[in-house]
């Protein structure tokens, strides 16, 4: 089939089960790194911690401190069934004044038979639910019966580990709610983690900082939306998830300023790399501020601010692998997931990671 920058089927490729990791490295940084050159389409092999030699002085990073909420609720149904819930936006919930403790919000709800409208669901700890609105899929449900939501989510809830990662019930081990966390994770209001993060250690992360690399924290809160696939044949046509997001001042003075000394400006994962080009003006420039990002990068788009990013090994025909091809070329990345392949790399979010740079 000729390759059509907007046929979806373009960014389709082979990829064996085997190579779909089930769990992190041992230590976070001794995964591996694949170093790919955009602009010639070279490639290296690394490990990770190897990113310390690879990144220079004065490089500025940018990475997301969101941190991932235990979404998924298993409760019961008046009738006795069972139901699981995953909440889809914690951050956009409707906290109303009228109603002490009551939280509303979008879930996905998993049950022998979809709850109609008023249906209720009954949880650990008293936490006690009703179904505000049944819009197919998703249910807008309204929580009740608690004394801190959040205190009773890391109580009774579960680490929503993304459906290619296999746990015995699927339930997520005790090591996930470690591990499927950076290890900056600081602002809750996740359903995902921003899993290029997941190879920094506290200590790689002093060593960069000792060398004269800046950090820079943003909050992109990852939507269960990064999961949803990509359907439509022309790839324009798809409709993107929005997600909250939040810039300081500090932050984009720091960018800013990098831009114009010319310092590099390396996104650590797709979630900064769109916050920041979703803030960008034309010459680069990031304008702080909060609020829901929708910019939705696929080949064909030209990037403002950012220089370099740090990325997993993405899926097929998916939002992420489209920006990423967007940033380094379609051929390059095929190229080099064909490469990572045959090398035994590890895919997805638990997996290896890439460092795309001139």
């Amino acid at each position: 089939m000729p390759y059509l920058m907007y046929s979806l089927k373009s960014y389709n490729f082979d990829l064996p089960e085997a190579s779909i990791a089930q769990n992190p490295a041992k230590k976070r940084d001794e995964s591996r790194l694949l170093l790919l050159k955009r602009g010639t389409g070279q490639i290296s092999h690394f490990y990770f911690k190897d990113v310390l030699d690879l990144l220079k002085k004065g490089d500025l990073l940018v990475v997301n401190n969101t941190k991932v909420i235990p979404a998924r609720l298993k409760g019961k149904k008046e009738t006795g069934g069972k139901v699981e819930v995953l909440i889809i936006d914690y951050t956009q919930a409707l906290r109303t004044e009228d109603k002490e403790n009551y939280f509303e919000c979008d879930c996905l709800v998993k049950a022998s038979k979809s709850p109609k409208k008023g249906a209720r669901l009954f949880f650990e700890q008293g936490l006690e639910a009703e179904v505000v609105e049944n819009k197919g899929k998703i249910c807008k449900i309204g929580f009740k019966g608690y004394e801190n939501f959040n205190d009773t989510l890391k109580n009774i809830g579960d680490i929503p580990l993304p459906p290619y990662i296999k746990r015995e019930k699927g339930k997520a081990l005790d090591s996930d709610k470690e591990q499927y966390q950076t290890v900056y994770a600081r602002n809750e209001g996740a359903v995902a983690a921003p899993t290029a993060g997941l190879h920094f250690t506290e200590s790689l992360m002093n060593d960069l900082l000792v060398k004269g690399i800046e950090i820079v924290d943003i909050t992109l809160h990852v939507g269960y939306g990064t999961f949803v696939p990509v359907t439509v044949e022309d790839i324009r046509d798809h409709q993107i998830h929005s997600e909250f997001f939040s810039v300081s001042k500090k932050a984009a003075k720091k960018i800013n300023l990098a831009k114009d000394e010319g310092r590099r400006v390396i996104t650590v994962g797709t979630t900064s790399m769109r916050t920041l080009e979703f803030l960008a003006d034309k010459e680069g420039k990031i304008n702080p501020g909060k609020g829901m990002c929708d910019i939705f990068i696929y080949p064909g788009y030209t990037f403002k601010c950012v220089d370099a990013m740090i990325t997993n090994f993405h899926l097929p025909e998916s939002t992420l692998i489209l920006l990423v091809s967007a940033f380094a070329g379609r051929e390059n990345i095929l190229k080099a997931y064909e490469t990572a392949i045959k090398e035994n790399y590890r895919f997805f979010s638990y997996g290896d990671a890439m460092l795309i740079e001139e």
